[in-house]
């Protein structure tokens, strides 16, 4: 068998075990070395690079649980033969790829093995990916707008200032981060990411200053955290305002002493960290509602950066059309497609409420469904044909923005009047961006066409349009049918 490139180390503490093991992955051309102690395999990673490991949790000079919550750079499989389902979990959470139980299955180890190898190869194409599309231009656009936010990002990001980057949701906060660490003086050292609304409240202290062995249920071994790993470069703490006051003290106590100590731990740790924040919502409002901290924002606001929603620099939309069009046709492995001249004024005039995610995902989808080489304005959602037209196309984000906050700001009596609301306005707004065609929309949302009927009756909306609508539609299609004519492309 010829030799692959792939190294993979086995750590357990039983001698026939590590010669099974390694004798099996060495036949199938792969290099094996095997130790039985997680010291030596402490020094092993250190010294040379795995592109797996396979770890015993019963090891005689530590918890392998220990080990793993340490191993980051390649996937680990965990084998053991006195393992819990709790066990199994824990191991999951602390970032293992797969659990095995002994007495092993050695066709499943190869399997095994092979999938996590895959996998550690996508993630490293990914970031290698990644880091492309860094060196490159991250903030594309010569709008005014955009040549402005560009020269104040320049300028901020050479002091060690900390700054506040403000903007809606999807235009960008995350890249304008990463370009001021790019620019920084500490672009040799790391950019760490925290989203404080992504992690549970009671899980976020652990996660941004890291935790002693036994300072809670799970806490298997000491782990360093956020703060700790952005040591000597930047951290981001995006969605800033999603955090609780408790954990907002916290972090102010460490912007003004630069130290802290670990959940669960009493000895002081000094970092040299430059803190980025990030969020979409009005700070000051929030400050008047009480709910963020006014000391915590001058803290954070030192220089306030705002990245304008794409509505406002409508003149950038083509570079980023031509930019995704470009990126999806490279990950898809196919030719990029052509904008014509009639679809590309109509996504400049549309609004964008979800800003330049929105129109991410949009390409994407055009580059996936669209079957010619040639994207059309018929191929655009009805919504970007309907909504697009200067001022009518912002009203229409705003007013469908308007709707998303009194859904969510109003007062329901119960789980279920809350339930039913949003029930309620999912399927409109699916209705609406189907032209009303029930069929469609029952198919998007994974219903059938007669359950979708009932929920309309049960919530008031309106049917005989949606009939209408049908009716108009299938006429059509009967004419074209019989005109021998091709129809229109799916509607995006």
């Amino acid at each position: 068998m010829s030799e692959r490139s792939e190294r993979i180390l086995i750590v357990d503490d039983e001698a026939g075990i590590r010669s099974t093991l390694a004798g099996i992955l060495e036949d199938e051309g792969y290099a094996v070395e095997a130790v039985g102690t997680a010291a030596e395999a402490t020094g092993r990673l250190g010294a040379a690079g795995f592109d797996a490991v396979l770890l015993d949790l019963w090891l005689p000079d530590r918890d392998g649980l220990e080990l793993l919550s340490e191993l980051r750079d390649q996937p680990v499989i965990v084998i053991s033969g006195h393992a819990s389902v709790d066990t199994a979990v824990k191991a999951t959470r602390l970032g293992a790829y797969d659990f095995l139980e002994k007495p092993l299955s050695l066709s499943r180890v190869v399997v095994t093995v092979q999938n996590a190898l895959e996998r550690g190869r996508l993630a490293r194409e990914l970031r290698q990916l990644s880091d492309r599309l860094e060196r490159a231009e991250p903030l594309l656009g010569g709008s005014p707008r955009m040549q402005r936010l560009k020269a104040e990002l320049g300028t901020a990001a050479r002091s060690e200032s900390r700054i506040l980057i403000l903007g809606e949701n999807g235009t960008g906060k995350e890249l304008v981060a990463r370009q001021i660490h790019r620019l920084s003086g500490r672009s040799q050292g790391p950019f760490v990411e925290v989203n404080c609304a992504a992690i549970p409240e009671d899980l976020i202290e652990s996660e941004l200053f890291g935790h002693v062995r036994g300072a809670f249920t799970g806490a298997v071994g000491d782990r360093p955290g956020r703060f700790e790993q952005a040591d000597s470069g930047t951290l981001f703490l995006d969605e800033i305002a999603d955090m609780s006051l408790k954990t907002q003290a916290r972090v102010l106590r460490v912007l003004q002493e630069q130290r802290f100590e670990r959940v669960g731990g009493t000895s002081p740790i000094r970092v040299d960290v430059r803190v980025l924040a990030a969020t979409n919502k009005d700070l000051e409002e929030e400050i008047r509602q009480g709910r963020f901290r006014e000391d915590l924002y001058f803290r954070l606001a030192v220089i306030p950066l705002r990245v304008p929603p794409l509505r406002e620099r409508a003149e950038d939309v083509p570079v980023l059309v031509a930019h995704f069009v470009a990126l999806f046709a490279y990950e898809l492995k196919q030719r990029a497609k052509a904008v014509d001249r009639d679809a590309m004024k109509l996504l400049a005039d549309y609004s964008w409420p979800g800003n330049v995610r929105e129109l991410r995902n949009l390409v994407e989808r055009m580059m996936i469904m669209v079957p010619g080489a040639t994207i059309g304005a018929a191929d655009l959602s009805a919504a970007i044909r309907d909504g697009a037209g200067g001022g009518g196309a912002w009203a229409a984000g705003a007013a469908a923005a308007a709707g998303e906050r009194a859904l969510w700001d109003a007062d329901y009596a119960s789980l279920r009047e809350a339930r039913g609301a949003f029930e309620k306005h999912f399927i409109e707004r699916k209705l609406a961006e189907l032209d009303g065609n029930v069929s469609r929309t029952a198919q998007v949302l994974g219903l059938e066409r007669s359950n979708l009927y009932r929920k309309m009756r049960a919530y008031g909306i309106e049917i005989e349009r949606a009939e209408r609508v049908e009716r108009v539609e299938r006429n059509g299609a009967a004419g074209g049918a019989a005109a021998g004519g091709a129809g229109e492309p799916p509607h995006l």
